[in-house]
């Protein structure tokens, strides 16, 4: 797609790639509450091609197709890095749900159902699956689940190095064999809409058609399982701060 004089020929390339920065935006939506657009993502998407037209140079080494997705996702992130993803309110009412799936999971031995989990919040299952839905864009961690009784936040206690790298040091306390355990003991289901997601990078609306259910189901089921991890990731991160307190105390 150049032009005569071994340019970039920018009309044809927004016309390819438009749908690929549709394609990106509908992904990420499943990351976003309802009251992002998905509009605005395409909106941002789009500047991020325009820009990607502008830096690509055809020595660099990548295929711009490659080259434009990084920077279609970047200009989409960045337009919302400013917002606040989830209201505070609604946090707590998910820490509420993370908490009752450590205490059942640790009473039974298994994963609680919604409607077990309806109940230990003492809410109509309808309220709970609509707290769910809600909950679209949770994240399996933020900063501050990193932040100890005195308010030090861990990647703070650990970033002062250049040679010290946060992210080793996570993995070094064995998140990422957290996760894949999580993720195994997830109901078959939610297993299924995480590896179609994440795995296969289908949108909910494509989730939903393999599994036969509505777009809102799918974010449910999605929230359900990032509940589910976030139970078993900041359970894991409570026993160590608890050993190192032990050892120091």
């Amino acid at each position: 797609m150049y032009t005569p004089a071994g340019q970039l020929d920018r009309e044809q390339l927004i016309q390819h790639y438009a749908p690929l920065v549709k394609r990106i935006a509908h992904h990420l939506m499943a990351r976003l509450p309802a009251s992002v657009l998905v509009d605005d993502l395409v909106q941002n998407g789009m500047i991020g091609l325009l820009d990607a037209m502008t830096r690509f140079e055809s020595g660099m080494g990548a295929q711009f197709e490659t080259y434009a997705t990084q920077r279609i996702r970047g200009a989409m992130l960045d337009g919302l890095r400013e917002n606040d993803w989830l209201p505070r309110g609604l946090r707590r009412e998910l820490r509420r749900v993370e908490q009752a799936v450590h205490r059942l999971e640790h009473a039974n031995g298994r994963p609680p159902t919604e409607q077990e989990l309806a109940d230990s919040l003492e809410m109509p299952l309808a309220d709970y699956q609509r707290l769910l839905l809600d909950a679209r864009g949770h994240q399996i961690l933020y900063f501050e689940d990193f932040s100890d009784e005195e308010g030090e936040s861990f990647l703070d206690r650990h970033a002062g190095s250049e040679d010290d790298d946060p992210l080793r040091r996570l993995e070094d306390q064995g998140l990422r064999q957290t996760l894949v355990a999580g993720i195994d003991a997830l109901p078959e289901r939610e297993k299924l809409v995480m590896a179609l997601y994440y795995e296969e990078e289908l949108n909910l609306r494509e989730i939903g058609e393999v599994l036969g259910v509505t777009e809102s189901r799918v974010c449910q089921l999605h929230s359900q399982a990032i509940a589910r991890l976030r139970a078993r990731v900041l359970g894991e991160e409570g026993k160590v701060k608890k050993t190192k307190k032990g050892r120091h105390g």
